[in-house]
């Protein structure tokens, strides 16, 4: 029975301990994507344009770049791949379900506030 290396462990936790670090909590995703958005739409105003389409392609856009990263990067670890490290396909996973859970939840309050309007009286 192989006994077990103290020193790994203590290697791979400092790395993934200084790997959470740097990882943009949950919230702050959510004020980024907010703050692209806004950024997007006063880009547009300033130039006479109020184009809130290319904005949401934009974000959308993003969203699907970590989707498929995220995907490209299980595979390779699934191949085999050396140069990849678990911990990277973990987070790479869990950036792109919190960008598609924000941008659903966007979807959401856009549907909810569309059909607020309608609902009004004229």
């Amino acid at each position: 029975m192989m006994a077990i290396n103290t020193n790994q462990i203590q290697a791979m936790l400092e790395q993934i301990r200084g790997t959470a670090s740097q990882v943009t909590p949950p919230s702050n995703r959510v004020q980024n994507i907010a703050d692209q958005l806004v950024n997007e739409t006063d880009k547009t105003q300033a130039t006479g344009k109020s184009d809130f389409a290319s904005a949401l392609r934009a974000t959308l856009d993003s969203v699907n770049e970590l989707q498929v990263n995220s995907e490209q990067l299980g595979e390779q670890f699934a191949l085999g791949n050396d140069d990849v490290q678990l911990s990277d396909v973990m987070i790479s996973m869990q950036k792109a379900s919190i960008a598609l859970q924000t941008t659903v939840q966007a979807r959401n309050r856009l549907v909810s506030a569309y059909q607020e309007i309608m609902g009004m009286q004229i």
